[in-house]
């Protein structure tokens, strides 16, 4: 892509065309496409603009985790890293399931701080009102996804 416009330039231009142009010249099930379609771009943005430092965030989060901490090396590439996060988190949802962190302690601590962080980072990108809703705060215009 070049330099301008922007990624983010033109998913912001799409959801504005989407809800400026075209939702409010159709009506029924095409008026909810075009928003769903206005959604979508701002969600993509959100996590075009998020998913490095939120991968690095959940990697480093996963590794402070008492007996869970992954040996491998610091993955290489993005690519690599969602599978080393998708196979540290596979490995910690069977030692949930199993009740390896039934106990209070400082393994239960670090996972529930984890989770708790890891879903927040989550709705940030899929659906920034929600949190707003819960912290009290006023929601952006466009933040829903």
């Amino acid at each position: 892509m070049q330099d301008r416009p922007t990624v983010h330039e033109l998913l912001e231009s799409l959801g504005r065309f989407l809800d400026e142009e075209i939702v409010p010249a159709t009506e029924g099930r095409r008026q909810f496409l075009a928003r769903v379609a206005a959604n979508v771009a701002r969600l993509v943005d959100r996590e075009l603009a998020s998913e490095e430092s939120q991968l690095d965030d959940e990697w480093r989060r996963l590794r402070a985790i008492p007996a869970l901490a992954p040996d491998a090396a610091e993955p290489a590439g993005r690519e690599a890293l969602r599978a080393a996060i998708a196979g540290a988190t596979a490995d910690l949802a069977r030692r949930i399931r199993e009740g390896e962190v039934d106990a209070d302690g400082p393994l239960r601590s670090a996972v529930l701080d984890h989770l708790r962080r890891t879903v927040r980072a989550k709705l940030v990108v899929s659906n920034p009102a929600w949190l707003a809703a819960d912290e009290g705060t006023p929601a952006t215009p466009g933040g829903a996804a």
